[in-house]
């Protein structure tokens, strides 16, 4: 069975065609810095291998592109949309709707388009994939999984707010958490290569969204994203954790609107705040030309992963492993070995030099004597979409 998957993210968009159950990537692509002048786009098959910069504005434009480079006559991997048997399309928000992976029908994208409000950057572009496929491939089967699925194992002392009880049991205001495909992957791939029956295992999903969900024996129980997927660590344009009188504040004060405010901490703070740049390699080479606000960027980004690291270690009563996954973190050294630093009473030791390897595989950085293993996972959403895109289909 051919399973394309569509993951479109907040500022890029992936997707793999891939032949079920063989697991067998046909073939890839990605567009990364939607928005941007110099957006990257890539494909891959066999032995092409194609990259280029160009303009791409928004998430349908990058769609569109993907599409075709897909059906090109000489270039792409299918010559018939019918080839194509299903679409597996990353879901991110679906909040107490859907608990699991599901068929897509009206319904179902009137229920993603509902819960855009939560997830911004989010849904949008997931439901405009799921259109955007439903004409290009019009006898695949559409399917969606959603990131919030993960959660449900979550208690209710770490789901629930702060607040009246009535906006919990009547408006479904609670902690639904996001990133779940990748955290899910990884943490199966961490208690396989842990070979313990029990785990306590801490996942580091980083890039321009970035999460930490604390797992215990292979389902999570807390998560440091919330309502929304705006919340906890600091993210590319995303503020993370801040106090709800700023709100007030500028608000009340200030004179911004409800919708000023929602731009302001979703698209304009974060690391692009801080820095005027929402990529963390840029980021990092300005800092290392002296930069200060872009070295205080790196720091304050690394600390805020420490406080999480050792609030979910408290939680869970132990740890045995960290997993560093995603695009920052499986590539980015620097904030790897920030975010481990001065960690030893927790049993965290990393080894500098395996630090600074590069593989495409799983691979330990931890010292010898660490007590708590440190690895470096490569996330693969679209082969965990598949996979459940299939058991659905079967």
């Amino acid at each position: 069975m051919k399973i394309l998957v569509l993951n479109s993210g907040s500022s890029s968009i992936k997707f793999k065609l891939l032949q079920m159950p063989l697991e067998k990537i046909i073939c890839s692509g990605m567009v990364e810095r939607i928005g941007y002048e110099d957006a990257i786009l890539r494909f891959k098959k066999d032995d092409i291998n194609v990259q280029e910069t160009v303009p791409i504005k928004t998430h349908r434009e990058g769609l569109s592109i993907l599409a075709n480079y897909l059906t090109h006559p000489q270039k792409g991997a299918i010559k018939n949309p019918q080839d194509i048997h299903a679409v597996g399309h990353r879901v991110v928000h679906g909040g107490d709707s859907f608990a699991e992976t599901t068929l897509i029908n009206g319904d179902v994208k009137n229920e993603i388009n509902y819960y855009s409000a939560l997830a911004p950057l989010h849904n949008p572009p997931n439901l405009e994939g799921i259109e955007i496929a439903e004409k290009l491939f019009p006898t695949a089967k559409q399917v969606a999984v959603f990131d919030t699925a993960f959660y449900q194992t979550m208690p209710i002392k770490a789901r629930k707010y702060a607040i009246p009880n009535t906006f919990y049991t009547e408006d479904n205001i609670k902690v639904y958490g996001f990133h779940g495909t990748s955290h899910k992957y990884v943490s199966e791939k961490a208690i396989k290569y842990l070979g313990k029956e029990t785990s306590k295992i801490i996942s580091i999903h980083l890039g321009n969204g970035c999460s930490m969900t604390a797992i215990v024996n292979g389902t999570s129980v807390d998560h440091s994203l919330g309502f929304a997927p705006s919340n906890g660590l600091i993210m590319g344009s995303r503020s993370g954790d801040i106090d709800h009188s700023v709100i007030f504040y500028l608000a009340e004060s200030l004179g911004y609107s409800l919708n000023e405010i929602k731009q302001l901490l979703n698209k304009k703070s974060g690391m692009l705040g801080l820095t005027g740049s929402s990529d963390l390699r840029d980021i990092q080479a300005k800092a290392e030309e002296g930069d200060k606000n872009c070295q205080l960027a790196i720091d304050m980004n690394a600390y805020r992963i420490k406080k999480y690291i050792g609030g979910y270690a408290a939680a869970m009563n132990g740890l045995d492993a960290l997993i560093f996954t995603a695009g920052i973190g499986e590539n980015s050294s620097l904030i790897r070995r920030l975010a481990c630093l001065d960690m030893d009473y927790l049993g965290i030791q990393l080894d500098l030099v395996k630090n600074e390897k590069q593989t495409n595989e799983l691979r330990e950085i931890n010292t010898d004597s660490s007590q708590v293993k440190i690895l470096v996972i490569p996330t693969n959403e679209e082969l965990e979409i598949a996979k459940q895109v299939l058991e659905l289909l079967s």
